[in-house]
């Protein structure tokens, strides 16, 4: 087989408490893509790591799906006249609220368009293709666009064009500790209200605000008062069993901000020191209160994002 393309994709960890759908941080976890053509047709999938026993091996799996959907947009594509074989090596945990599916969802992206013009992709005008597609696809960008920029990212998005202003940061050490829990997207956004008192949106924008300066700047004492939220983890954290417990715990053991990561289930917490206890205690809270085992990472924020190799 020939080996057509390779891509490092990193794990994210979108909204961090008030920056609801619009900020997201790119972390030094890594899925990595390869795209190979071989003889005959047909399109396979071979899922190596994390998610391994249950992942599809067929057009179905989200990598391929994607590729093929995007082929699809700018020319009729018969996959059965080609063949394709795509390898992945999964190190983010699934449905864990660490980006995985964006990971995923950009891979086959950045395949389609190595099929098509692989020039595009060493463009900016071409990545920007990539991210209005994956904004698209995904519904928000705040996974999407960390994953192919790297940092801290916010994105909005400006008559059908996608704003995604990635702002520079100083070295960043967490916690990220995922329990076993089925939590997934969908279910995750329709626990959430309506509508919102303008109350809490006025709360939640300030915060945004503050806790994008102080990642910035690194100011731990303005990211403990600011990561706070009102639209989305008062309703998601007691859904999660054990979730309001380990984020005390983190609290306690000397995180100095904690959040949902993403939709959840995992759990972000942010440290200058004593990570490993940090991880321990969210562990233990998982299952005492919750009965969920859990796995936990150190991370730093991955100030890069997605590696192409064509």
């Amino acid at each position: 087989m020939e080996k057509l393309i390779t891509v490092r994709i990193p794990a994210t960890s979108a909204n961090l408490g008030p920056g609801f759908d619009c900020m997201g941080l790119a972390l030094d976890l890594w899925n990595t893509f390869e795209l190979y053509r071989g003889e005959g047709s047909g399109i396979s999938v071979a899922s190596h790591g994390e998610g391994q026993d249950v992942l599809p091996s067929d057009a179905s799996h989200l990598v391929a799906h994607t590729m093929l959907e995007e082929l699809n947009l700018h020319a009729p594509f018969d996959a059965r006249s080609q063949a394709y074989h795509i390898v992945c090596h999964n190190h983010v945990p699934c449905a864990s609220g660490l980006g995985s599916s964006s990971t995923a969802v950009l891979a086959g992206l950045l395949f389609a368009h190595a099929l098509l013009d692989s020039s595009i992709l060493r463009t900016s005008a071409g990545l920007a293709q990539v991210l209005r597609r994956a904004f698209e696809i995904e519904g928000h960008g705040d996974n999407v666009a960390p994953a192919l920029l790297g940092g801290l990212v916010v994105v909005a998005s400006h008559n059908g064009e996608v704003i995604a202003h990635k702002i520079e940061l100083p070295p960043l050490r967490l916690v990220a500790c995922v329990p076993r829990f089925h939590f997934m997207t969908a279910h995750a956004r329709s626990v959430l209200p309506p509508r919102y008192a303008r109350s809490d949106a006025v709360f939640n924008i300030g915060r945004a605000i503050l806790v994008a300066e102080a990642l910035r700047t690194a100011n731990a004492q303005l990211l403990a008062k600011a990561m706070d939220d009102r639209l989305h983890e008062p309703y998601r954290l007691p859904a999660i069993p054990g979730a309001i417990e380990a984020k005390r715990a983190a609290l306690a053991h000397g995180a100095y901000a904690v959040s949902l990561s993403g939709a959840g289930p995992g759990i972000l917490a942010f440290a200058d020191e004593n990570h490993e206890a940090i991880g321990q205690a969210m562990q233990s809270a998982f299952a005492s209160a919750g009965g969920l085992s859990a796995r936990y990472w150190i991370l730093n924020v991955s100030l890069a994002g997605a590696q192409i190799i064509v």
